[in-house]
């Protein structure tokens, strides 16, 4: 699934998913929706969107690391998995916006690899304070001291 998804970020971040289809695709929504909103509210739920977007695939994209780099696949709380996962999704999101310099039509932005970032940040903070209800039992295979030398 983590290959998965990153490939889906990669796909993402080409020509075809950028600010025109990203517009074309807020439009319909209003549309189906029946709403009707300004220029200016329309030009601010657009950015809401895109960065939403952003923070939201990374959030995913982390939260997939963790469960990668888990010994059993769960969202127990690992200080070292965390920083793994958190520094993977972060130099993911620094080669997608290069990536983006030669994708005509796209620019590239340190400011959206902060907000991927941000995205990242969420989920690792959600799974310590959903996994650290779950810690193993001391001993066990799968005890953080165990899966995690020091």
């Amino acid at each position: 699934m983590t290959v998965g998804w990153a490939g889906l970020i990669y796909y993402l971040s080409t020509q075809s998913f950028g600010v025109g289809f990203s517009e074309w695709l807020l439009h319909e929504i209003l549309r189906f929706l029946h709403v009707h909103v300004s220029g200016e509210t329309f030009n601010l739920l657009h950015i809401l969107m895109r960065k939403g977007a952003h923070t939201t695939e990374y959030a995913i994209f982390c939260a997939f690391l963790y469960s990668s780099f888990s010994p059993d696949g769960e969202f127990v709380w690992r200080p070292r998995v965390a920083l793994t996962s958190l520094s993977i999704a972060v130099g993911y999101s620094l080669s997608d916006e290069f990536h983006q310099l030669f994708v005509p039509g796209r620019t590239s932005s340190l400011v959206d690899s902060g907000i991927d970032t941000l995205g990242a940040a969420i989920a690792i903070l959600l799974i310590y304070l959903l996994g650290r209800k779950k810690r193993p039992a001391e001993g066990s295979p799968t005890a953080p001291e165990a899966a995690e030398p020091t």
